[in-house]
């Protein structure tokens, strides 16, 4: 039987996580994750070489960090003999981190983030199976020009419309659409970090002022997560129309986790509005990963056409 080469990169979360004092923190390495995941199962023919990137909660990563689990995957495919890469990595923020991978990777041979909902240490872990179920994934031809995939729980969704829907249960995440759209961008320079971009949560009642803040702290962007189809209170429309005609763009999505944001409403603070007042709808990624794709866009020196014409190739296909 034909081996398979698979690098398995670590960057922490719960699959990698044991029971403190303090409550469960990373600290099972890569090496001891493919041991217990491979425990009772068949993957003998699988060659798994492990990386150790790092190994923190993801609610503490940073555009940086997320920018080095990118180069981590480009340098593992860098080898020829590689013919898939796996992530494991904390359930909080693995939605921002896969987009970020995957806006960035051209490459058709497959990268799967997988993690955990209990802790290593726990009666019965889940991050075995899943990253059992990731490394199968990632070996398995079919996989290949997929982009960038994540599987928990069994589940095998695409990174881009990614979104946690539980905070306990196994099947952790749910995706907007099967089959958005993947437009891609080049890495950015290995010196360049990535832009400031604020992220606006609206609320009935939401004091103005919030996109003024933003702008004043030099925020290179702002994501709106709005109410229903993309509306807002006339007075936040007002300072985001502001916003854009200072030069800095606002891309506008919804609170509400499933459907298509479709400019709808007037009034002053619809979405209409908006879009009259310059905002780019983001139709199907919502505020995270959308926040994501605005950083990439804004390092690679997007314009605002550019930008929206990016937000509107992320469209389910044919």
């Amino acid at each position: 039987m034909t081996s398979t080469n698979i690098v398995v990169i670590s960057t922490g979360g719960t699959i990698a996580a044991t029971a403190t004092d303090d409550g469960a923190v990373p600290s099972v390495g890569s090496a001891q994750l493919v041991s217990a995941a491979t425990r009772d199962s068949t993957q003998d023919r699988h060659v798994l070489r492990t990386v150790d990137l790092f190994a923190v909660d993801s609610s503490a990563l940073t555009p940086v960090d997320q920018l080095r689990i990118a180069r981590a995957v480009a340098d593992a495919l860098s080898d020829p003999t590689v013919a898939g890469v796996v992530v494991t990595h904390g359930t909080d923020t693995m939605e921002e981190s896969a987009v970020l991978v995957d806006v960035l990777h051209t490459d058709v041979r497959p990268v799967v983030f997988t993690g955990a909902q209990r802790p290593a240490d726990a009666a019965e872990p889940d991050g075995p199976a899943n990253l059992a179920d990731a490394v199968r994934v990632a070996a398995d031809p079919a996989s290949r020009g997929r982009g960038v995939l994540v599987t928990m729980g069994g589940r095998v969704l695409p990174a881009r419309g990614l979104f946690k829907s539980s905070t306990t249960a196994l099947e952790a995440f749910e995706t907007i659409h099967p089959t958005l759209g993947r437009p891609t961008l080049p890495f950015p320079p290995a010196s360049a970090s990535l832009p400031r971009v604020d992220l606006v949560a609206l609320y009935p009642g939401i004091a103005p002022g919030v996109i003024a803040a933003a702008l004043a702290q030099n925020t290179a962007g702002v994501v709106v997560s709005a109410t229903g189809s993309g509306n807002t209170h006339p007075d936040i429309a007002a300072e985001i129309s502001r916003a854009i005609r200072g030069g800095t763009p606002v891309i506008v999505t919804s609170r509400v986790p499933h459907g298509a944001v479709v400019p709808t409403y007037g009034g002053g603070g619809g979405a209409v509005d908006l879009v009259r007042a310059g905002a780019i709808v983001s139709e199907w990624l919502r505020a995270p990963q959308a926040r994501i794709v605005l950083m990439l866009l804004v390092a690679a020196g997007g314009a605002t056409a550019d930008i929206a014409d990016f937000f509107a190739r992320t469209a389910p296909g044919d």
